[in-house]
């Protein structure tokens, strides 16, 4: 009995029509084509205290020109369907995954569509015996990307490194490698990534230096970031299978026989001459420079690290950041040029690999109406308080007001104890002197948890030894205590704490940058400890302005 076309179902049409029209073509079902790829893990949707995944992208089929290269897509439908029904699909997988060739298939034909504007006409019908030759789409894609010097292609084909684990980059981070990579290969000497926190920035640039070191088109490397933290986790987690080809710079001397070095860059940089030890390297002996959270100052002409960049001019230079920053003082694309690749917070929730957030403001009354001192008031020190409206600029920074700082102690603890007493939470302060008071009400707003452990509550801050000690046990998933850090600046950005379910915001924002860090304390998502979204208790209307 003849066999009837709509009658199979789709997973029929792919193995009796679909994939033998692509194997003779020329690509390699092993090798060359990955079937049924799913690259979102679905976004976390949160109602009340229950939680569910929405629906993950799948792609049926992605064809690689190399294990690490895709180049197209192809939607199949089963024959009820027309051959082009699975277009509009499929572009959209496209789009994420950064392939220029889109096909649909219903078993009698595809339908093609070219996004590099190469071809006569964007979209076309092909027969099952036209399908297209992995040579003929990976030369109109190097095309497409510029790469037309026949030496190019080894950069961009470089394999990943991979590990015993089978991990391999997320589809937004290989789309970023990539891109970097293709940047290189036609000669961009400036070159900016912005990916949110918590979507593997150091990973992402793990990933583009080994690479680019692998295949000897980078020898030496200089890796730079502004908290000793950062330098110190990245060289032991992502940057750990550079091995002993690896360093860290430090004790103001300098070791040249490395190949890859980690810094930070106060530790490079001085205030004379001869604390500049970074000029005792040679203008042009690194190849390659990595700026991680490059928006904290890096490309301000006045900055140790735009000195630090001006030394090595020669070298290529890869800005990666968070958020951007653009100031009439500071601007990251000025310096580094437009972003080749953007992938944002807003994107990363809707792919489910970051944590949603709810918010929860509370008003405080002195906030909303401002506050004004008895005629002749003075403070703890026996100082007349100057008789003028106070508002919420002033408070905990030109006056404190330790009533309001013992309720917003109150109200955290009262948020931790009805939900979770040991779900770790990070306190925004305006400063060191306001994290040290905030520590002290939390103790006094709970002391049953404070005596329980002396970590219940610790500060976390620049100057405080004791307390960065903690910092390792607060972030360690495993670890109970810390449970509740005050801080004030030095934990918005880098700190990998993927168990905080509460960022709380008692200092005053301004600026998108700095709200997009802060907030990105809580963003990593941690199933195991039950960390699939976050709080974020605003006392200070940030989230209003954002």
């Amino acid at each position: 009995m003849p066999m009837n076309k709509k009658e199979l179902s789709e997973s029929d049409i792919c193995m009796k029509f679909i994939n033998p029209a692509i194997e003779a073509a020329g690509w390699d079902l092993q090798t060359q084509v990955r079937r049924e790829l799913t690259f979102t893990d679905g976004k976390v949707i949160v109602r009340g205290k229950l939680w569910k995944r929405g629906k993950k992208k799948r792609a049926d089929y992605v064809l690689y020109w190399k294990k690490n290269l895709p180049i197209a897509v192809i939607e199949a439908k089963d024959n009820k369907h027309t051959v082009a029904s699975g277009m509009q699909q499929a572009l959209g997988y496209a789009d994420c995954l950064d392939v220029p060739f889109v096909f649909s298939s219903n078993g009698d034909g595809f339908q093609f569509h070219d996004r590099t504007g190469l071809s006569d006409t964007t979209e076309s019908a092909l027969t099952m015996d036209a399908f297209p030759s992995p040579e003929f789409l990976w030369e109109r894609y190097r095309k497409w990307k510029g790469l037309d010097d026949a030496l190019v292609p080894d950069v961009v084909t470089e394999p990943y490194h991979e590990d015993a684990t089978g991990k391999e980059p997320r589809y937004y981070q290989r789309v970023a490698i990539n891109r970097a990579l293709e940047a290189v290969a036609r000669g961009q000497d400036r070159i900016l990534l912005v990916m949110a926190t918590g979507t593997g920035k150091t990973y992402t640039a793990f990933q583009i230096i080994w690479r680019l070191w692998k295949g000897g088109h980078k020898k030496r490397i200089l890796f730079l970031a502004d908290r000793n933290i950062l330098v110190d986790q990245t060289k032991t987690n992502d940057f750990k299978p550079f091995g002993a080809a690896m360093t860290k710079v430090g004790n103001r001397n300098v070791d040249k026989s490395y190949e890859i070095y980690l810094a930070l860059y106060q530790a490079v940089t001085g205030t004379d001459e001869e604390a500049n030890i970074y000029k005792q390297f040679s203008r042009d002996f690194f190849d390659l420079i990595v700026i991680d959270e490059c928006h904290r100052g890096s490309a301000r002409e006045a900055s140790a690290w735009h000195d630090i960049l001006k030394y090595f001019s020669s070298a290529t230079q890869l800005g990666m950041t968070a958020t951007p920053k653009e100031t009439k003082d500071v601007s990251n694309i000025t310096y580094f040029g437009e972003p080749i690749y953007t992938y944002s917070l807003k994107q990363g929730i809707e792919d489910g690999f970051l944590a949603p957030y709810k918010v929860m403001r509370v008003d405080i009354d002195r906030d909303l109406e401002g506050w004004r001192p008895e005629k002749g008031a003075v403070d703890d020190l026996g100082n007349e308080i100057e008789d003028r409206i106070y508002n919420q600029k002033d408070f905990d920074r030109t006056l404190v007001l330790n009533q309001r700082t013992k309720l917003v102690a109150e109200k955290v603890v009262e948020q931790l104890e009805a939900n979770d007493p040991y779900a770790k939470t990070i306190i925004f302060c305006e400063d060191i002197n306001h994290a040290e008071r905030m520590r002290q009400a939390i103790v006094n707003a709970n002391p049953e948890r404070a005596q329980e452990d002396l970590r219940y509550v610790m500060r976390i801050t620049g100057d405080n030894p004791e307390g960065k000690a903690q910092l390792d046990n607060f972030i360690h998933p495993e670890e109970r205590y810390p449970v509740i850090a005050t801080t004030s600046k030095l934990m918005t950005t880098g700190v990998d704490a993927q168990t905080c379910k509460h960022v709380v915001l008692d200092q005053r924002i301004q600026s998108m940058t700095e709200f997009k860090q802060t907030i990105g304390r809580g963003t990593r998502l941690y199933p195991d400890a039950g960390k699939l979204y976050f709080t974020i208790i605003d006392f200070k209307k940030a989230t209003e302005l954002f």
